[in-house]
């Protein structure tokens, strides 16, 4: 049988060799967070959430009247921030979380050339060196985390009256109230910083960040690991 011009071209190709193969391009993507601690951001996210918005609507006269159902705004209030604590405790048993809570509790000398950074006013990224989680994120990490455990502390003075004398529930009263304000207030600058930083979002959302964003706020993250 005779082949018709041009039919041998094409089939009479050698195949490449799969080291001849041109390689293929590195992902953009690096990996930030593991699912359990995106679980366990979510699960306290939504409980500090439901913890400030139940105490606005125990203490804003307006919210009091257009909510209503003051006991069941209580209760909300009070198991919520008993179960406040259940997501971290939970998350202990994953080694990613655990890792990371090792990087947020440890401050290296660059941590403190990113803080004299912020005090200047100084937006460069090279003059605000940071590993996977810069000075910024070490300091609310901690502040919350104590805040937190007060706040557990003085509700339930609160809640259990028989427990304490009248003088210590009195005090107690007066953290809690001066504190949750306090706490109110950081976490809407959280949340403002947050939507302020789509990448950042994105990474607490999916769990992988774009490598020239990472590259670019955290450049000793590398070198952590």
């Amino acid at each position: 049988m005779t082949s018709t011009p041009g039919s041998g071209g094409p089939t009479a190709a050698p195949t490449p060799r799969p080291s001849d193969r041109p390689a293929a391009a590195p992902t953009r993507l690096r990996r930030r967070f593991s699912r359990a601690e995106r679980l366990v951001h979510r699960a306290t996210g939504t409980l500090m959430l439901l913890c400030v918005a139940t105490a606005a609507c125990l203490y804003v006269p307006q919210l009091a009247e257009l909510v209503g159902r003051r006991y069941l705004v209580v209760t909300v209030h009070q198991w919520s921030g008993l179960l406040l604590p259940a997501p971290f405790l939970v998350g202990l048993a994953s080694p990613a979380f655990r890792a990371d809570l090792r990087r947020l509790n440890r401050f290296a000398p660059h941590d403190k050339e990113w803080l004299r950074a912020v005090r200047r006013r100084d937006f460069r990224p090279e003059s605000r060196p940071a590993g996977k989680f810069n000075a910024g994120q070490k300091l609310y990490g901690g502040w919350i985390a104590g805040a937190v455990l007060v706040m557990l502390a003085t509700g339930l003075m609160m809640w259990f009256t028989w427990l304490t004398p009248l003088v210590w529930r009195t005090s107690a009263t007066f953290v809690h109230d001066w504190l949750s304000l306090a706490v109110g207030l950081v976490l809407v600058g959280h949340i403002g910083m947050a939507f302020a930083d789509p990448e950042a979002r994105r990474g607490m959302r999916t769990g992988s960040v774009e490598r020239p964003w990472a590259e670019r706020e955290h450049p000793l993250w590398k070198e952590e690991e």
